[in-house]
């Protein structure tokens, strides 16, 4: 089984990625919503993280996600306290999923897939690129939040530099060329290479 994960900063159209290898019938964990229903659902994590962020972090049996997000996002330790909680069980849950899979190919979608160590679980990494510019533009209008919000993530994530470097591949999701064709020859190369 071939494991790709697919990766970008918030806004790059890693999930509209993620959306066409579903309708190309590729099985996709989605790392981020999966950790969300890990940190309502797994009581060791609910636990840890009430000790780390206080009780304010839950609301009921929900994780208050806009409270955690204006702590951890300008806090930087903190943040990797929280990470080292959920991020462990994310990716035994990605390794207990993907076992369930019958599929030649697997992806696995992270926003963070390098902070938090992802990429030692999959065998390719595919990067979405957008501008800076572009991706504050579209955070702003899919989550219905402050640009300042959205550049306080990005700040929390690695440099696109960075994170160019160590892609096996860039999708660039700027409109200089087509989503689709790049994610089809992505799809391509890697039934040649398994041949």
């Amino acid at each position: 089984m071939i494991k790709i994960a697919i990766t970008g900063g918030i806004g790059s159209g890693k999930s509209v990625v993620s959306r066409l290898l579903k309708v190309f019938s590729y099985p996709v964990y989605d790392a981020d919503s999966r950790a969300k229903e890990l940190m309502n659902r797994s009581e060791l994590i609910r636990n840890r993280l009430i000790s780390l962020l206080g009780d304010a972090a839950y609301k009921g049996d929900k994780l208050d996600r806009s409270y955690v997000a204006s702590v951890v996002f300008s806090d930087r330790s903190l943040l990797q306290k929280v990470n080292a909680v959920v991020h462990p069980q994310v990716k035994d849950d990605f390794k207990t999923w993907s076992s369930r899979q019958s599929s030649r190919v697997v992806f696995l979608e992270s926003a963070i897939l390098f902070e938090s160590g992802f990429e030692t679980v999959v065998d390719c990494v595919w990067l979405v690129w957008a501008p800076e510019r572009l991706r504050i533009e579209r955070a702003v209008k899919r989550d219905g939040t402050t640009a300042e919000m959205v550049e306080q993530r990005i700040k929390a994530q690695w440099p696109e530099e960075k994170k160019i470097e160590r892609a096996d591949a860039v999708i660039r999701n700027d409109d200089s060329r087509s989503l689709i064709e790049q994610v089809q020859q992505l799809l391509s190369a890697l039934s040649d290479d398994t041949k």
